[in-house]
C-alpha cells in the first residue's frame, strides 16, 4: 500500500513480512516513507507497529528469533543486503525510544560520547551546542553541561536522547512512542520540536495518541490485526493515506472506528 508521495521516496518497504521464530507477526507490508516528512504509525496493541519500525534500522536483528522476508530499500539499497554494516546504518537511521534514557553521564557527554565513538573529528563544543539546540534545550542546559543527564526532567531528557541522535548525523530518525511517559506539556514541547526536525530529516514515529499523530505528521499508516486459523494474531497495513485523508476522508471503516474511539 503506498500513499500518494510526490517527494522523494527514503525508505520503501515491499511486501515485508516479519517472524518471530516460525511464528508471522507483521505480513504483507508496503510503504514508502518520503524525505522530509513526518509519518506516523497508529493502531492497536500487537498490530505491529513497533516491529516495522524497529526494521528500518534492524533494530530487530538483535532478537535472535527475529527474521524477514521481502524488501526493506534506503534510498533504493536493500537494507539487509550481506555487505551492509547495521552498526552504519543505524548512524544514518536513528532511534528515540519510549522511555528516556539518557547516559549515567553529564550533558555534555551524553551527546559527545556517541560522536566520538562513530569518529567524529570536529568541534565537539560546537557540536555538543548545536546538537542542543536543535533539539530545543541548550537555553535550558548550557549553564549545567558537566551536570548529569539524569538530573533533567522526564521531558528534557526526551530532548536530550533526540540531541544525541541528532549528533551522529542522520537522516532519519525514528521515534517509538517518544511520549509515552511524558505529560501533556512536555508532549506538546516534543511535538514542536518534531516540526522543527522535519526540516532537515525524515521522521517515523509510533504513537498510540490520535490527537499527536494528526497534529505531528504529514503521513499517517494504520496497522490493524487479525486472528488467523492457528488463533495467533497477525498484523497488517491496512490504510495509508495522507494524514488529513485517513483521518477526515479514511477509505477503510475500521480506520474511522479506530480514530474515533469506536474501535473494537
Amino acid at each position: 500500500m503506498v500513499a500518494d508521495v510526490a517527494t522523494e521516496t527514503v525508505l520503501r518497504t515491499r511486501k515485508l513480512n516479519v517472524f518471530y521464530g516460525t511464528n508471522l507477526a507483521v505480513r504483507e507490508v508496503s510503504l514508502d516513507i518520503p524525505k522530509n516528512k513526518v509519518v506516523a504509525f497508529i493502531g492497536p496493541s500487537g498490530c505491529g507497529k513497533s516491529t516495522v519500525l524497529r526494521c528500518f534500522n534492524r533494530m530487530n536483528d538483535l532478537i535472535p528469533s527475529a527474521r524477514i522476508d521481502g524488501k526493506i530499500t534506503f534510498h533504493g539499497s536493500d537494507i539487509y543486503a550481506n555487505k551492509v554494516d547495521p552498526i552504519d546504518l543505524r548512524c544514518r537511521i536513528g532511534m528515540v525510544f519510549q522511555k528516556p534514557n539518557p547516559f549515567p553521564k553529564s550533558i555534555y557527554e551524553n551527546i559527545a560520547f556517541g560522536a566520538r565513538l562513530n569518529g567524529f573529528k570536529g568541534d565537539m563544543d560546537e557540536l555538543v551546542e548545536t546538537s542542543l539546540k536543535k533539539a530545543i534545550i541548550w537555553d535550558e542546559t548550557k549553564d549545567k553541561l558537566m551536570q548529569s543527564g539524569l538530573a533533567l526532567s522526564g521531558g528534557q531528557q526526551q530532548r536530550l536522547c533526540i540531541a544525541r541522535t541528532i549528533a551522529i548525523k542522520p537522516e532519519v530518525i525514528l521515534m517509538d512512542e517518544p511520549c509515552a511517559a511524558l505529560d501533556p506539556i512536555s508532549t506538546l514541547k516534543i511535538e514542536e520540536l518534531i516540526y522543527e526536525l522535519k526540516q532537515q530529516y525524515t521522521i517515523v514515529i509510533v504513537t498510540h495518541n490520535m490527537q499527536q499523530a494528526s497534529r505531528a505528521s504529514d503521513f499517517t499508516a494504520f496497522y490493524n490485526v487479525e486472528a488467523t486459523d492457528k488463533e495467533a494474531k497477525v498484523g497488517y497495513l491496512a490504510e495509508y493515506n495522507k494524514t488529513e485523508v485517513i483521518f477526515q476522508n479514511p477509505a477503510r471503516e475500521t480506520t474511522r472506528d479506530y480514530i474515533s474511539g469506536r474501535f473494537g
